[in-house]
């Protein structure tokens, strides 16, 4: 006889990893099912580490980022493991006023520096002009942040790889590679992958896979970035504008990561590994380490690849259709909310009491139609 369980998260990334987590701790049944394994190379959640900013330019998601540094702040402490990285955050570029407006509103600690006060304090990062200060951002550890949330969740089974949902409104059957696996829910947290695997349990989600690349440089060997307090003297920065280069120092090393947002082209997830370099890209990478940190070679150390799963709008996709609860369209920005979406999909599969979830993530927003001459959700 085939067990029903309580649920199945498809996906063992950051949101799939909080999702089953916090459904372990609500007493139900959950199993987690991963393609390959944990921080894969294909993986959206891979890699050494992440931005964590309060800074957005609307206050809802400055308030939700708070909430998401105390469920961070609290795993470090069940864990014993060490995952955010308090690290100053400089903002600079045509949306500095609107990330300032957002985090006042919220309350969120900031400043605005002069142009000479950011050259003066952070000499590593050439803002060019004003920049505002976040104080209290961090470098997330990723491969920490995700060994931390499995050690919450009973039943992981990697290298299983689910091929399609059926939903027949009592209970959702999975195909996998090792059988069926059958479920009173299934939580979809499977990155670049979801929209496929949902669309075969009859849920349209609009999302494109994107395959961006990063950068890690070296500072230059004469420079006040080398050493091991680097990023001490080397903040985290998003230049936000049309596109955002962004970059952060990465934990236990002098190395310093270096990415646009968004700059990738389309990709198949499957295909992703044979896609290659495209070397424009690598060219852009190599312009904003000349431009912007002086005092780091513009050549890469090394460069890695790593996949978006981009929504129409870049909001989050977090909501419930009939037995199948959705959770994608991170675009690029996601990782830092982990612990809290996965609050937000617990309560969506469980059913039981938990964090409200913000109704701007819904499925719904899709189905509105778009004037003329309107962005989609603007």
């Amino acid at each position: 006889m085939t067990q029903v369980r309580d649920v199945a998260v498809v996906g063992a990334g950051v949101l799939g990893l909080a999702t089953g987590r916090a459904i372990a701790a609500r007493g139900r049944d959950v199993v987690v099912l991963e393609q390959a394994h944990i921080g894969h190379d294909g993986a959206g959640s891979k890699g050494s580490c992440r931005i964590f900013r309060l800074g957005y330019p609307e206050a809802s998601y400055v308030r939700s980022a708070m909430q998401a540094r105390e469920l961070w702040y609290a795993l470090e402490s069940e864990s014993g493991l060490k995952i955010l990285h308090p690290t100053p955050h400089l903002t600079f570029g045509a949306g500095l006023e609107s990330v300032r407006a957002a985090m006042q509103e919220a309350g969120a600690p900031c400043e605005v520096l002069t142009a000479e006060q950011a050259a003066a304090q952070f000499p590593a990062i050439r803002a060019g002009g004003p920049a505002l200060l976040e104080p209290e951002s961090c470098v997330t550890a990723a491969d920490q942040a995700l060994a931390a949330l499995a050690r919450g969740v009973p039943d992981i089974r990697t290298g299983v790889r689910v091929t399609g949902i059926s939903d027949d409104g009592r209970q959702v059957t999975l195909r996998t590679s090792g059988g069926s696996v059958v479920a009173s829910v299934a939580v979809v947290t499977a990155g670049p992958w979801s929209s496929g695997l949902l669309s075969s349990a009859g849920v349209q989600v609009p999302s494109r896979a994107t395959l961006e690349h990063v950068a890690y440089l070296r500072p230059r060997p004469d420079s006040a970035a080398s050493g091991p307090r680097a990023s001490v003297r080397t903040p985290i920065f998003i230049c936000h504008d049309e596109r955002s280069p962004y970059g952060l120092p990465v934990p236990g090393s002098d190395l310093y990561k270096i990415g646009i947002h968004p700059s990738g082209p389309t990709v198949d997830p499957d295909a992703q590994q044979s896609a290659g370099t495209v070397p424009e890209l690598a060219d852009e990478l190599a312009d904003v380490a000349r431009r912007l940190l002086p005092d780091y070679d513009p050549a890469p150390a090394s460069t890695e690849r790593c996949i978006y799963d981009n929504s129409p709008d870049e909001d989050f996709i977090l909501d419930r259709t009939g037995n199948v609860v959705v959770g994608s369209g991170t675009s690029g920005h996601g990782f830092k909310f982990g612990p809290l979406f996965g609050e937000w999909l617990a309560t969506l599969a469980t059913g039981q009491p938990g964090v409200a979830r913000d109704e701007r993530f819904a499925l719904a927003r899709f189905a509105r139609p778009v004037r003329a001459g309107e962005e989609p959700n603007g």
